[in-house]
């Protein structure tokens, strides 16, 4: 009896030893975390259609497809030009696996293997560049697909009449996508332009005196 009145001892000490720690003075927090607001590129665009895919790019160097990522294939249409573009970003790290402009020229076609796949070809800027590319994406559900390619198509159809109305080209809109970009991105693709348009003016007079 007298052997198990220590730990009967240490038991009741114990909760009594935990209470004053726990009654101590409050610590202030040694870093201060404050709200950092982040920019997507999409504050002035309109979600027209948002669904959970997987999307594929064909390597043509190895002629195969590579996956891209597996995230939510967004269609959005900004607030003032109207253009309509479709974005996709991987679902944990949030980079960038498509980001182009939906143009008349986009043909959706069904994937032979998969009726939950569509496939098209799009001048893509997700690397930086633009680059022509040839996408395949696969959706949870056949609905989900067909939603996908009616829509795209729909907007396609839309800004071919918008386009005949304005008188523009395809090249305009291409060059409207660098508006969505950072403003680094944005003066980085225009330098190149701009040279190459100084080129060609230098090269007038000469053209010119080889006529005289």
């Amino acid at each position: 009896m007298a052997g198990n009145d220590p730990e009967h001892r240490e038991e009741e000490e114990a909760p009594a030893t935990a209470e004053d720690e726990d009654t101590g003075a409050q610590v202030a927090p040694i870093v201060r975390l404050e709200e950092v607001a982040v920019t997507t590129g999409e504050e002035e665009e309109d979600v027209l259609l948002e669904l959970k895919s997987k999307l594929y790019r064909f390597d043509k160097d190895g002629n195969q497809w590579k996956e891209r990522g597996t995230g939510t294939v967004k269609l959005l249409r900004h607030k003032e030009t109207l253009k309509v573009r479709l974005v996709m970003r991987q679902a944990k790290t949030l980079k960038i696996c498509a980001n182009h402009l939906v143009l008349p020229s986009i043909r959706m076609q069904e994937h032979a293997g998969s009726d939950k796949s569509c496939v098209w070809h799009a001048t893509d800027f997700s690397d930086g560049e633009l680059k022509d590319e040839m996408f395949c994406i696969r959706f949870g559900s056949v609905e989900n697909c067909k939603k996908f390619m009616e829509k795209v198509e729909e907007i396609a159809e839309s800004q071919e009449e918008k386009e005949e109305k304005d008188g523009g080209g395809e090249a305009t809109s291409a060059a409207g996508l660098l508006e969505k970009l950072t403003v680094k991105e944005a003066q980085s693709e225009e330098k190149p332009a701009e040279g190459a348009s100084g080129k060609k003016e230098e090269e007038k007079p000469e053209t010119e005196k080889k006529a005289e």
